[in-house]
């Protein structure tokens, strides 16, 4: 991560937050006093964490196919280098290759998953507007990242404009949270 993303997701969170504060209509509902609209981050986190589950079904799909090349192609030790306990295949063939970047490309996503719904959630108590845009964001940079990198060369994964934005969406709800996490304990809207 660059010091000019983090400069500008800093930016982009206490825009969003300050015209949060500003705007966005002061409705409550019960309970714990929490906005109506405090339900949409965890609704398209539910979503990412869907899509996610099913992607899994994609990782076991290209193991499948990676063994059954591997062994076409006269590949050693095939079930050994490719079939569980392994969680990536062994060597550097191109069916290992293709199959480690399906692999890698799903693993990431659960490396980072965690901090997007326990940031976005804590973030969406104050400011789910903004919670909601920033796991949205981190939701397509997501999936075309993982697009990309599932084509078998790693290089692919940011060819797709919108691939850099997971970081971005990652970042600006850790920031949403903190602030957010400010305001409980202060006991007021810090922005």
């Amino acid at each position: 991560m660059s010091l000019s993303m983090i400069l500008q997701c800093t930016g982009l969170t206490v825009t969003g937050t300050l015209l949060e504060t500003k705007y966005v209509s002061k409705t409550k509902s019960s309970p714990g006093n929490i906005s109506h609209l405090f339900a949409l981050t965890p609704a398209v986190l539910i979503a990412t964490g869907f899509w996610m589950t099913s992607y899994g079904f994609t990782v076991g799909a290209a193991r499948r196919k990676a063994i059954e090349q591997a062994k076409k192609d006269g590949e050693k030790d095939v079930t050994e280098r490719y079939d569980f306990p392994n969680l990536y295949a062994q060597g550097t063939s191109k069916n290992a290759k293709d199959f480690n970047c399906v692999q890698r490309s799903h693993q990431h996503m659960l490396e980072t998953y965690t901090q997007v719904v326990v940031t976005g959630i804590m973030g969406a108590i104050s400011y789910p507007i903004t919670t909601t845009a920033s796991s949205l964001l981190y939701f397509a940079g997501r999936y075309v990242w993982a697009k990309g990198y599932a084509t078998g060369e790693p290089k692919d994964r940011y060819q797709h404009p919108l691939a850099k934005y997971m970081w971005y969406g990652l970042l600006i709800n850790h920031m949403a949270g903190i602030i957010s996490c400010v305001n409980i304990v202060i006991g007021k809207k810090l922005l």
